[in-house]
């Protein structure tokens, strides 16, 4: 019989989870600007948590449907921010990334791809639809800095911390896949589920592995602002 896990142990993994939205929640506070963050991307990542707050106030209901909520209040928070109080510093010509290029082909895989669970099939979809959309809510923030080539420290903080959080998420995946000689995956469910969970946690990392790169450079360079080169 497994051992329940403490509620100061759920905590730790969850603030683990957190400090990519508690940077975009700074950036906003202190600096007064939203100038180089995508209200694309904090709409996304407000629709994922939505998502899995439902899941998780349906499937599970414990600690972490509590902490989630006030994830969720905090994001949604910053996308109101930016739409009418900051309105003025959001640079909404760099921010042209056509959000239904993902969101419809997570909800198409979700619907072919989903945990093989007893719960309904709307809860079991609606969980993969989370989990797919998480790995690429980051895109449109990418396309702002893109687009820009300049990035601002804070911005650049906030990606990288988001970057090292999936990393750690990634790296948490594989670790317990070794370490329970591949029951994790069986414990997962059957058919494609299981890969196409890791497969999302290898996404998220790659996705963002060419901007860490540069913002390592930068910072070991003693650059405060990071300049992209054109190719990225």
């Amino acid at each position: 019989m497994r051992t329940p896990k403490r509620p100061i142990y759920m905590i730790t993994t969850w603030v683990k989870r957190q400090p990519p939205k508690v940077k975009a929640f700074l950036a906003v506070v202190a600096e007064k600007s939203c100038a180089g963050l995508s209200l694309k991307s904090q709409e996304l990542t407000a629709l994922f948590l939505a998502v899995r707050l439902y899941c998780s106030l349906v499937m599970e209901y414990d600690i972490h449907t509590v902490l989630d909520s006030a994830t969720l209040a905090t994001t949604l928070w910053v996308v109101y921010m930016i739409r009418y109080k900051l309105r003025s510093s959001y640079m909404e010509e760099k921010d042209n990334f056509t959000i239904y290029h993902v969101v419809i082909p997570c909800a198409v895989l979700a619907l072919l791809v989903h945990p093989s669970t007893s719960h309904n099939f709307l809860n079991r979809v609606s969980w993969g639809f989370c989990v797919y959309l998480e790995s690429v809510s980051v895109l449109p923030q990418l396309r702002v800095m893109q687009n820009t080539k300049i990035v601002e420290p804070f911005t650049a903080h906030y990606v990288f911390a988001l970057g090292v959080a999936r990393f750690l998420s990634c790296t948490h995946w594989v670790l317990q896949v070794l370490d329970t000689h591949g029951q994790l995956l069986v414990a997962l469910g059957y058919g494609l589920w299981p890969s196409f969970v890791l497969i999302a946690e290898v996404v998220q990392t790659f996705i963002l592995a060419d901007f860490c790169y540069y913002y390592v450079k930068s910072v070991f360079g003693g650059q405060l602002v990071l300049r992209l080169p054109s190719k990225v």
